[in-house]
């Protein structure tokens, strides 16, 4: 056995030292370092999946062919969308999330597809019995799909020699631990060490790789950010639990657009795709209240509605309070002072609370709108027609500013029944909109609002 050492991780970016550091020379963050007993590397060990005769060597790059990009159809429309349009062969793929948000019943339902591919599940975490009462839950099944309980990469990548699976997903990456290493599975350097050699796996046998990872009480990935940078695809699995409404988010994706968004409802047999994401960010009510509005926004590629809701009162305790739920609160802030500046609206004394309904955080500029709609509805406790929505984004002298792909907006409150839609008069400028079945109100500023909708 090789001699033990003591050595320092950042945990950050993986750097390495032999003594503890305050700062991290590296990344430069602070208080980053954790201690691990390591030992030499065992020399003469080679992966017996990776094959012996693969060589690289450099080539000019007008000799290199373009050939078709090919994508693997997960049989999932959400989670193909939020990949860019499929599985790209040789991705390494980061599915990461908080304890019992999902990501190992979403992997498992992906796996069980008819894909036609042969798939092994490696998990570390559960039993073969476990899953399988999962699987018997999902009502899936797949001939093709192999399951494997172990957490040694070794023993790994000698099964995955004799198998040649077309896909593998790895339930969780924190679980492995190679024999190389004397550390414990988890720690910095057996993270890094097992996603390096499946990494390499995946760019040499084109063999698409997905790994399930933790997440810290900070809310980050758990183990190096350098394994944040190794993959390809890094996916952030999310939701309230309260709702039962999953999303699913890239954050970073090398062959697609990090601005994707996949939604998903939990149920009983599963998570459910939710097509309309409409339906669960539009809440049903039978009476007209004030303070709600609906805001026409994008994600991504896809258009959406979704309900913003505002509450505003007398402070009751001398200092008012601002409280959101999915909404920037600094950006509230903002808003609020535009009001009160620019527009006249003695809101300093009250306290505002915003919340967008669904359990969804939207970053998007253009329900700015929407929101001062709603702050204003419940200040003057007036109701907005249910069947207005709006689209424009504020600006701080209280103007009201374009945005941008509002013909999409458009059509999509057109076709979910809205009768009129808000924008600014800046969105035509350089020419009239094509004829929309829906009344179209061009607006400047604040007040040009608050006279249309409340006299």
């Amino acid at each position: 056995m090789a001699k033990a050492r003591t050595t320092y991780f950042c945990r950050n970016c993986g750097y390495q030292s032999a003594k503890w550091l305050g700062r991290c020379p590296e990344c430069g963050q602070w208080n980053t370092f954790e201690e691990e007993i390591v030992a030499a590397k065992v020399s003469g060990k080679k992966n017996p999946a990776l094959s012996p005769s693969f060589e690289s060597f450099p080539k000019k790059l007008t000799e290199i062919r373009l050939e078709d990009e090919t994508r693997i159809n997960l049989r999932n429309d959400e989670l193909n969308r939020v990949l860019g349009g499929g599985l790209v062969p040789g991705s390494v793929v980061l599915v990461g999330g908080e304890p019992g948000i999902g990501k190992s019943t979403l992997m498992l339902q992906m796996a069980l597809q008819k894909m036609g591919l042969k798939v092994l599940y490696v998990s570390g975490e559960e039993s073969e019995q476990q899953i399988k009462m999962r699987s018997a839950r999902l009502g899936a099944g797949n001939d093709d799909f192999y399951l494997l309980t172990e957490t040694s990469a070794e023993a790994i990548f000698t099964h995955v020699a004799k198998l040649n699976p077309q896909v593998i997903i790895i339930d969780s990456i924190q679980t492995l631990h190679t024999d190389e290493l004397e550390t414990s599975a988890g720690s910095v350097s057996q993270i890094r060490e097992c996603a390096n050699r499946l990494q390499q796996y995946a760019k040499q046998t084109n063999v698409p790789v997905f790994l399930i990872g933790h997440i810290t009480k900070e809310g980050q990935l758990a183990g190096p950010k350098l394994l944040e940078h190794m993959v390809d695809v890094v996916l952030q699995f999310e939701g309230d639990r309260n709702y039962g409404y999953r999303i699913l988010r890239s954050m970073k994706n090398r062959f697609g657009s990090t601005s994707e968004l996949g939604i998903f409802q939990m149920t009983g047999t599963g998570l459910r795709q939710v097509s309309n994401p409409s339906e669960i960010l539009i809440s049903q009510k039978d009476e007209h209240l004030s303070g709600v509005t609906i805001a026409a926004t994008i994600e991504g590629m896809r258009p959406m509605l979704i309900e913003t809701q505002a509450l505003v009162s007398s402070a009751a305790y001398g200092v008012p309070q601002r409280s959101t739920t999915g909404f920037d609160p600094r950006r509230l802030n903002m808003l609020l002072a535009v009001l009160e500046k620019r527009s006249g609206f003695r809101l300093a004394t009250k306290d505002v609370f915003l919340n967008i309904a669904g359990g969804i955080r939207v970053d998007d500029p253009a329900i700015d709108l929407a929101v001062v709609s709603a702050i204003l509805s419940s200040n003057e406790d007036m109701p907005v027609n249910p069947k207005t929505c709006f689209a424009a984004e504020v600006g701080l002298s209280g103007e009201i500013r374009a945005v941008n792909r509002i013909e999409q907006r458009i059509s999509e409150a057109e076709k979910l029944g809205f009768e009129k839609i808000f924008l600014s008069k800046y969105n035509f400028k350089k020419g009239s909109p094509k004829h929309f079945n829906i009344e179209v109100v061009s607006v400047a500023k604040i007040e040009d609002v608050f006279r249309r909708l409340f006299g």
